[in-house]
C-alpha cells in the first residue's frame, strides 16, 4: 500500500523543521534527506511506491520550509549530521534507517560512519560519502568561499513573475543535469514563497542564499575512502548510468566497494531517478529497510 505523505513541523536546536511524513505504525522508521537545493517533496513519487516503513522526509535546515540557520552559522555537513541526529531525538527515534539523495546521501553516509549504534540501515541514492578536494587546493578553496561569503551579503534572490517560469528553471538543473517537469514543479511549489515585485507579487526561492557558497573545507579521498570503509550498517548505493561527472567511475564502484556490508545497483536513469522513475527504484530497494 503507498505511502500517503502529510505536513509537520518539529522544532530542534537550530531551528523549525517542516518536512513530510507518513506510512505505517510500528514500522521501520526511515529517514529522508535530500539532495542540495531540493526539499522533501524530492521523495512524493517514491513514496507513492513504498510501503512497510515510517518515512519521515524532513526539509533539510535552509531548504523549502524549514527554518534557515542563525545568522553566522555554516551550511557543513557536521552541521548537517547534528540536524539529523536532532530530528531523530525530536520523533523520538533511537534507532532509525536513513534514504538520503545525492547530498542527502553523503549525510546519511557520515552520519552511519559518526553513530554506528543509532543507524539501522542506510540506502544512498546517486552519492556515497562526500566531495573530495586535492589536498594541495585547501588554502584556495578556503581562500574562495570566505571572499564569496563576503560577498554575498546584501545581494538579492530572483523573483519569478510566476511558477511557471521557475519550474522551466528548475528543470535545467542545478548541478547541471536536467529534471522532468513534473518533478521540478514538485520542488519548486515546495521551495517558493510569494515576494512583492514591482508593485505586485511575484516568487522567489525559500532557500537560504548562504547555501550557493563553496564549502570552506573537504575531506581529502583518502580521508572519504575510510569514512566509508567505517560504516558497519548495511548499505545499499543506488546509481543512475551515465555517471554524474562529480562521482565519475571507476571512483563510484571503488567507494561502494570499500563498504563493508554493501551492494550496488546501477539503472539507466538521471540524476534524479528516484523521481523520474520511482517503480523502477522502488523496486530496487524491494523490502531492504524491512529486513
Amino acid at each position: 500500500m503507498a505511502i500517503a505523505l502529510r505536513e509537520f513541523t518539529l522544532d530542534i536546536p537550530s531551528g523549525r523543521i517542516a518536512g513530510l511524513r507518513g506510512g505505517a505504525a510500528n514500522a521501520p522508521n526511515v529517514m529522508a534527506l535530500h539532495g542540495w537545493l531540493d526539499n522533501a517533496a524530492s521523495f512524493v513519487p517514491l513514496a507513492a511506491h513504498l510501503d512497510g516503513i515510517e518515512l519521515v522526509a524532513p526539509d533539510l535546515p535552509g531548504h523549502g520550509r524549514s527554518a534557515h540557520l542563525p545568522l553566522g552559522a555554516d551550511y557543513s555537513f557536521a552541521a548537517a549530521v547534528n540536524a539529523v541526529l536532532d530530528i531523530a531525538d525530536a520523533l523520538g527515534w533511537e534507532r532509525f534507517s536513513l534514504l538520503g539523495h545525492s547530498m542527502g546521501a553523503g549525510i546519511a553516509s557520515l552520519v552511519a560512519a559518526a553513530c554506528p549504534e543509532r543507524i539501522e540501515r542506510v540506502l544512498a541514492i546517486e552519492a556515497l560519502g562526500a566531495l573530495a578536494e586535492e589536498p594541495e587546493r585547501t588554502g584556495q578553496r578556503l581562500r574562495d568561499a570566505i571572499a564569496a561569503t563576503r560577498a554575498l551579503k546584501g545581494k538579492r534572490l530572483r523573483v519569478f513573475p510566476d511558477i511557471a517560469i521557475a519550474v522551466r528553471a528548475r528543470m535545467q538543473g542545478v548541478t547541471g543535469s536536467a529534471l522532468e517537469e513534473g518533478a521540478a514543479r514538485l520542488l519548486v511549489e515546495r521551495g517558493l514563497v510569494p515576494v512583492p515585485d514591482a508593485g505586485g507579487m511575484g516568487y522567489a526561492w525559500s532557500s537560504d542564499p548562504r547555501l550557493t557558497l563553496p564549502t570552506m573545507v573537504r575531506m581529502t579521498e583518502p580521508q572519504v575512502r575510510d569514512l566509508i570503509g567505517s560504516i558497519q550498517c548495511p548499505v545499499r548505493v543506488i546509481h543512475a548510468d551515465p555517471p554524474q561527472p562529480y562521482l565519475p567511475e571507476p571512483l563510484r564502484s571503488e567507494r561502494a566497494a570499500l563498504l563493508p556490508h554493501g551492494e550496488l545497483v546501477v539503472m539507466p536513469g538521471g540524476h534524479h531517478l528516484h523521481m523520474e522513475q520511482p517503480a523502477e527504484v522502488a523496486a530496487a530497494i524491494g523490502d531492504f529497510f524491512r529486513l
